[in-house]
């Protein structure tokens, strides 16, 4: 999951030559499917900028770059009707006031946020909402429009505090981590289950941990450094936590994203 402003502005890198083919100018969304369906491009050297990126060739969105295969992703939106006709529409959807269908106003957006595995789907909206950052889920929306979006009646009730949500999940995975510790260290019958129960707890770590993002510096009980901000976590990055101790394990637990 993507923010747009985590995208905008990304270089665009040709994996089959790596050269810079330029930088993600906007995103273009499409109103009635709810997705991204074109990253456009922005180049110093091009006289005229009207280029563009299907979603679907995007190979790649990263924290360094956009890459796509080659540069025949990129295509002229001139030569491609559904893309200007998605253009003129400037469905833009920051700063769109959000309305339910009976006309009561929840708030204005700011930020949404975009699956980039998974085809360019707009997955939630962040809105202002009587001073606080709220977070409304994406099935809630009947309507993206240019300066309004449509919401269902009972979006209001279903809002969600930015961060609450990320905060929960990583509790609950340190709780999970600790739970299991607390199982292991009760007394074993023999050394085959407890040789069982612990590859069961590296196991059900591995599935709680893996492909997450760390958020902050992890140490070693000796004050080595371990893992970095913004680490993706590998099978072998959680393998060296575990053998750095429990202790190192529930630490990472309570510092990973959801």
């Amino acid at each position: 999951m993507k923010n747009s402003t985590q995208i905008k502005g990304l270089p665009i890198i040709s994996i089959s030559n790596g050269q810079q083919e330029g930088k993600v100018q906007s995103l273009i969304i499409n109103p009635e499917k709810g997705t991204v369906d074109f990253l456009t491009i922005e180049q110093e050297e091009w006289q005229d900028n009207n280029f563009a990126i299907p979603f679907k060739k995007v190979v790649g969105v990263g924290e360094y770059a956009v890459t796509i295969e080659n540069a025949h992703a990129i295509m002229d939106l001139n030569e491609i009707p559904i893309a200007s006709e998605l253009v003129n529409k400037k469905i833009g959807l920051i700063d769109a006031n959000v309305i339910t269908r009976k006309g009561e106003l929840i708030g204005k957006v700011f930020e949404f946020v975009v699956d980039d595995e998974n085809g360019g789907a707009i997955t939630a909206l962040q809105a202002n909402v009587k001073n606080k950052e709220v977070l409304i889920d994406a099935e809630f929306v009947l309507t993206y429009g240019k300066d309004i979006i449509v919401v269902k009646e009972e979006t209001a009730a279903s809002l969600r505090e930015l961060g609450a949500k990320e905060e929960a999940s990583a509790l609950d995975t340190a709780e999970e981590t600790e739970e299991l510790l607390e199982e292991l260290s009760a007394p074993a019958i023999n050394h085959a289950e407890e040789a069982e129960r612990l590859q069961a707890l590296k196991e059900k770590q591995v599935e709680l941990l893996l492909n997450k993002k760390v958020v902050n510096d992890i140490y070693t009980n000796e004050g080595q450094l371990l893992l970095t901000k913004g680490t993706v976590l590998t099978l072998a990055d959680i393998e060296n936590a575990q053998l750095a101790g429990p202790s190192v394990v529930i630490d990472l637990s309570m510092n990973v994203e959801a």
